[in-house]
This record gives structure tokens, C-alpha cells and sequence, in this order.
């Protein structure tokens, strides 16, 4: 017994005992407090409601499952390729920093920032620009600096050298994706972009009213002509100044024959209502509402916003990634790159029981397949993995879909009377 646990303690390890604080000498002259691969807006975006708009779609993009699938015969989904370099990015690390998810997120941001990103293989398993049939192994979020015929030039952080770094790059080594909005929000004189010039200029006027001017004027009871009252002018002016810094609430004394008027602020404009006038514009442009960003929306409008926003960027990551990292060989083989999207995110939990039920009385789902979706542990009944109507005896030695075969108890092959009705008018019909 003691030598065990002194196995177990000369084993043991701390995070806070075993700490080395010895950091490579490279790495100490690259430390920041803030994360340098983190996407920054730009355009004046950080500013602005736009952010919040950006950061909701592409959270929502996000969390849409892409999986590297084999398809059938028929081209419909069979099997997830699991041991897919390019399935592990987009599903648990995309590289040293972020996850598949992370990854994601980031990359709809650029791309709705900029209007276009590139999605660039750091790490593959051999040189693409030699061998086109390779597997990748990270990936990064890449901002275009310049464009080429064949290649483009590509702000990627490296995480190696803790510095973002411009790399050239052959076009068909990499994702170039382009905003499907792009004329509603990237465009010089969009919609999203004279928004973002409104609210630019909402702001500066808004940060010269509370610059802490007052705007008087002095009237003086003499005329302000010569050198000498100028001089005497501006002298009253700065003791009438010192006296309100001075001041505890800001008072000041003036002689009786002096007039002080105050200036009217800046004439109302019509700034305001041209502002919300965009941004209704822009919502119903881009397909989303205020019910959306604040989570009150029902489904009807969840689905259009779904349909409008949502599945032409998922659709257009997709497409680009079946195009640019899959090649001719490996879609030959029913290879190919697809989104799910959960349809029972958005229905509630009263609705849950009455769909479980035709799912599983239609033979669409399994009860542990319906089970995984209630966040339930599977059942261990062999019954619980068998696309079959529990509501219906079934025959006796049937064959299931997955190839399975079941000899049920006497009294469970026992058909009612609705079921020998049924069984006979089957039979009437095979032989007419």
C-alpha cells in the first residue's frame, strides 16, 4: 500500500508545483496582451452597430455543422469520413489557436468585413504545389492584400513566429471566398457602408455637443476696434474663464452693463431619421430583424432569416471548399463536403412529443436517435436501434434496414383484428 502511493506521488504532477518558468528566448520577445490572431474590424465597423449584426450571423453560420461525407450511389449522405484531415479542422482543431467552430466564426467575419477571405492550408501532409492530392492538416483565416492572375498575396498570422505575415499563394491552394452580400454590404456606396458614414457623422456631432463648450458671446459695453479693447476684450473673456474652472458648480460674476448670450446648439438636422431609414433598409436587405438580434423572433421569421442570410454564406464556404480542396479523384469516390443544420433548435419543448412520435410511428428516426436529440442517454433495448412503428405488431423473423433479424415472441406476432384486415386486403391486392 505505501509503495503505491509513493509510485503515485513520485508521479504525480502540478500545474502550480511544476511550474517552468524558463519561456524559450524567442518567445520572450514576442509576448502581447492582447491575442494578435484575433480578426479586427475595420472600416469604421468596431464603431457601429454593424459589429453586432456581423458577430450575430456569423455565430449562427457557426454553429451549422460542416462534416467531410461518402455519398451513396444515389448521391445522398452515407458516412462521415472521420480519419478527414480537413473533418478535424472543421469539427475539433482548426490549429493551435481555435477550434473548428472558432475558426469558423472568425472566417464569416472577415468575410463580411472585407467582402472576400481566403482560407488558407498552413499545414498539409505534402507540398500542394506539388502533389494536388494531400491532406490538410491546419488551417487559417487569411486577409487578401493583393490579387494576381494565378496566385494572391495573404495576410495569415503565423503561429510560429507570433507575428501576422504576408505570404504569396497559388489560387487553387486556397479558399477564396466572397461575400454573397457583397453588393449590400461591401459595395462602395451600399447600403451597409452609407449606414456606416451616417453613424460616423452621428458621432462626431455628437462628441463636439459634449466637448464641454459652452459657446457664450460677451457683449462688452464699449466698441471692440482698437489694439488696446481687443487686448482688454480678451482679458475679461479669461477671467470669465477661470472663474467657471474655478468654480465649484461652475458660476461666474459679470459687471452690469456687460450682456452675455448663449449660443442655440447645432440646428436639429434630419440625421437621425435618415439613420433608422438605413438600417430598416438594411434589414430587410440582408433578410434579418430586430426580433432576430434580440431573440424574440418566431419561427417563420427564423426560417426566412435561415434561408435569406444564413444558407447562401454557409452555402458559398461549401461550395468553394468542395471546389479548392477536394479533388476530381476524391469526388469520383462520393467524396464531398456537407452543412447540417439542426431543424429542432428552433422548435419548443411542447412540440417535442408530438414529433418524436410521427418520427418514429413513420419510421424516420429511432427512439435512440430521437433520444440523442432530447439530450437523453440511448437505451440499451436492441428495439431502440430498429427503424420500426412500436405502435404496429410486426411479423415474425423480420428483416430490419441494417440487415438485422429478430425472432419476436408468439404473442408479439399475434396481429389484432385491424392488423389481419389489413393483412388480407395486402394479400387480395398481390394477387389481382
Amino acid at each position: 500500500m505505501n509503495s503505491s502511493i509513493g509510485q503515485r506521488l513520485k508521479k504525480a504532477w502540478n500545474a502550480f508545483f511544476n511550474q517552468n518558468n524558463s519561456i524559450n528566448s524567442r518567445e520572450s520577445l514576442i509576448g502581447y496582451y492582447n491575442r494578435p490572431d484575433r480578426v479586427r474590424m475595420t472600416r469604421g465597423n468596431e464603431r457601429s452597430i454593424i459589429t453586432s449584426i456581423i458577430n450575430r450571423i456569423a455565430m449562427d453560420v457557426a454553429s451549422i455543422d460542416i462534416k467531410h461525407c461518402r455519398l451513396d450511389e444515389q448521391n445522398r449522405f452515407k458516412e462521415v469520413i472521420e480519419e478527414s484531415g480537413i473533418h478535424n479542422c472543421l469539427n475539433v482543431e482548426a490549429n493551435l489557436d481555435q477550434t473548428g467552430r472558432a475558426f469558423l466564426q472568425d472566417a464569416v467575419i472577415s468575410l463580411l468585413d472585407d467582402g472576400v477571405v481566403a482560407l488558407v492550408p498552413v499545414d498539409t501532409s505534402v507540398d500542394p504545389n506539388i502533389n494536388n492530392s494531400y491532406d490538410i492538416l491546419t488551417m487559417r483565416t487569411g486577409r487578401i492584400i493583393q490579387w494576381y492572375p494565378n496566385s494572391v498575396r495573404v495576410s495569415v498570422y503565423n503561429e510560429k513566429s507570433g507575428h501576422r505575415e504576408e505570404i504569396v499563394i497559388l489560387k487553387k491552394n486556397v479558399a477564396i471566398i466572397e461575400n454573397p452580400l457583397y453588393a449590400i454590404m461591401n459595395e462602395p456606396n451600399s447600403t451597409l457602408q452609407r449606414l456606416i458614414r451616417k453613424l460616423l457623422l452621428l458621432d462626431s456631432i455628437d462628441e463636439q455637443n459634449s466637448s464641454g463648450k459652452l459657446d457664450l458671446i460677451i457683449q462688452l459695453p464699449y466698441v471692440v476696434k482698437s489694439e488696446l479693447r481687443k487686448q482688454q476684450a480678451n482679458e475679461r473673456r479669461a477671467e470669465i474663464e477661470r472663474q467657471l474652472r474655478g468654480s465649484k458648480y461652475g458660476i461666474a460674476y459679470t459687471d452690469g452693463t456687460e450682456k452675455i448670450t448663449q449660443l442655440n446648439r447645432p440646428v436639429e438636422n434630419n440625421l437621425m431619421k435618415q439613420i433608422e431609414y438605413l438600417t430598416s433598409m438594411l434589414y430587410s436587405q440582408l433578410g434579418i430583424s430586430q426580433a432576430v438580434l434580440e431573440g424574440t423572433a418566431d419561427d417563420n421569421v427564423m426560417n426566412n432569416y435561415y434561408t435569406r442570410t444564413i444558407e447562401p454564406i454557409i452555402s458559398a464556404i461549401v461550395d468553394e471548399m468542395n471546389r479548392k480542396f477536394l479533388t476530381k479523384t476524391a469526388r469520383s469516390q462520393k467524396q464531398k463536403i456537407l452543412f447540417f443544420r439542426d431543424p429542432f433548435k428552433l422548435i419548443p419543448v411542447t412540440q417535442i412529443a408530438d414529433i418524436a412520435d410521427k418520427f418514429t410511428r413513420n419510421e424516420i428516426l429511432t427512439s435512440n436517435e430521437i433520444r440523442q436529440i432530447v439530450g437523453r442517454t440511448p437505451s440499451d433495448d436492441p428495439k431502440a436501434d430498429q427503424l420500426v412503428n412500436a405502435n404496429i405488431s410486426q411479423p415474425k423473423d423480420r428483416e430490419y434496414g441494417n440487415g438485422h433479424k429478430e425472432d419476436l415472441p408468439e404473442d408479439e406476432t399475434q396481429p389484432n383484428e385491424q392488423n389481419n384486415i389489413v393483412g388480407s386486403f395486402m394479400n387480395d391486392l398481390k394477387n389481382m
